[in-house]
Order: structure tokens, then sequence, then C-alpha cells
């Protein structure tokens, strides 16, 4: 395991490669020994340099949960990230392009909770229960760690690559819609590039949120109410650049649009 030192280190890295929108060599090429509960600690410690300097959470992000997103990635075990704040757009923004490194879209049903919810056997009616409504999000990916060869560790590390997240409008209730049915067709520039259903997520998409609260009740936390739980992506990451419109159809979920400026 890594030393505190190092841990620390490479937190700086990341902030200062935030910062900056760079990218920096992978951890695992640097230190091979590093392990996924290193990783974390390295999340753990940006995370609160970035509450203390003034942001403010208001979720968390899961990633790898879809076939899709394991085979783009070579990547087979779920992690997370967090959410501030300053990440979040309502459909009809023009985002920022410059914020990002690797700038890439993904496709997610996004989880609002109104109760707490706590681990660690926590099941899917546990979360459907604790879930007050599920509202269509784009996930904005921003890479600070090189691409080519990367780990599940060097992922963790650098937030679980989130970004940004841009919101839908429409609000469903888990009684009010099967949605493991919900699709999506995503498109860059009007083309449709990719589709998919959110059943791809591990099943149904609030199984997200279950994995997840047991997930971090391995660390001493919970899921609060009124976080907003991006549950993972249900197609591959589509590829942005500046100029981009991108639109996805989430049928009877409504439709989200946003430019890259």
């Amino acid at each position: 395991m890594l030393s505190p030192d190092d841990i620390a280190a490479i937190a700086d890295e990341l902030a200062e490669a935030d910062r900056t929108h760079g990218v920096i060599p992978r951890i695992t090429a640097r230190y091979p020994d590093a392990t996924v509960e290193d990783s974390y600690a390295i999340q753990g410690v940006w995370r609160d340099r970035m509450i203390a300097s003034g942001r403010r959470l208001v979720g968390r992000k899961i990633g790898l949960t879809s076939k899709a997103m394991q085979q783009a990635t070579g990547i087979t075990e779920p992690d997370y990230g967090v959410m501030f704040d300053d990440t979040v757009f309502d459909s009809g923004s023009e985002i920022p392009t410059r914020r990002f490194s690797n700038v890439r879209i993904e496709v997610e049903l996004a989880f609002v909770l109104a109760r707490p919810l706590a681990g660690p056997d926590c099941t899917l009616d546990d979360a459907l229960d604790a879930i007050d409504y599920a509202v269509p999000a784009l996930e904005v990916l921003n890479s600070h760690i090189e691409l080519e060869g990367r780990t599940i560790v060097d992922t963790i590390a650098d937030n679980a690559a989130y970004g940004a997240m841009v919101l839908g409008t429409e609000r469903r209730r888990p009684d009010e819609i099967d949605l493991r049915w919900v699709p999506a067709l995503l498109s860059r520039n009007g083309e449709i590039e990719e589709t998919g259903v959110a059943a791809g997520v591990l099943g149904h998409p609030a199984t997200g949120v279950a994995w997840l609260a047991n997930k971090v009740a391995q660390h001493g936390a919970r899921l609060e109410a009124g976080e907003i739980i991006l549950a993972g992506s249900f197609t591959r990451p589509m590829w942005v650049s500046r100029g981009d419109e991108v639109r996805c159809d989430y049928g009877p979920m409504g439709v989200i649009a946003c430019r890259f400026v």
C-alpha cells in the first residue's frame, strides 16, 4: 500500500491537473503495487481539499456498471466518485470544453434520494424505497490520467473520471415507470452514435444505488437524503469536441440537449 506522503502527493498532482486541464502519467506505471484502497484514499484526500476550498458535495457517480462500459475500458469492476455543485448543468446549457480533458459523454439515469441509505446489506428493494425520483442525465467524463493502459486504480484515484453532469427535466418515481426499459438515442451533431436501454446497468439501474450504499459503508459512510446518484452508463462513451451539439432522447423521460463551446 502507498504511504500517506505518496497518497497526498498524488492528490496534489490530480488537483493541479484539474486546475490546468492537464494529464498526468498513470499511477500504476509509477506505483505498480498501488491498491484499490490506495486509490480511494487518494480520491478522499482530493475530495476533502475540494470541500475545504468551498465546493459543496451534491452526490456521487457510479461507473463501469454496464457491459458496454466495461468492454470500452477493459475494466470489469464498478467504481465511484463524488460530484460537486459547480459541476451540475441543466439541459440546454453550453458546456465550456476547456474545463475538461479527454472529453466524452455517457448516457445515464440519476436518482435523488428521499431518505438516507446505508449498507452493508442494502438490496435493490431498499434502494427503490429510498429513491425520491429518477431523472435522465448525461455525464461528462474528465480524465486527468493518461488513458492508455489505465487500470481501476488509476480511474478511481481520478475521481472515477467524473467531470460534470447535465440533468433533464422529466422526473419519475420508481413506481411510475419500469426503469429497466428507459431507452436512449444519443446523437452528436444530428447523427445517432449510441443507443441502449437502462437495464444494461446491472439488470436494473437502481441496482447501482444499492451497490454504492454497500461500498461506501466499507469506508464508514452512507448515502444521504437529497444526494444525486448517477447510476452508470448504458451506452459506450462518445467523444465530443468544442462546437459539438449533443442530444439524447430518453423516450418517455424526455430529451437532454447541450452544446460544447
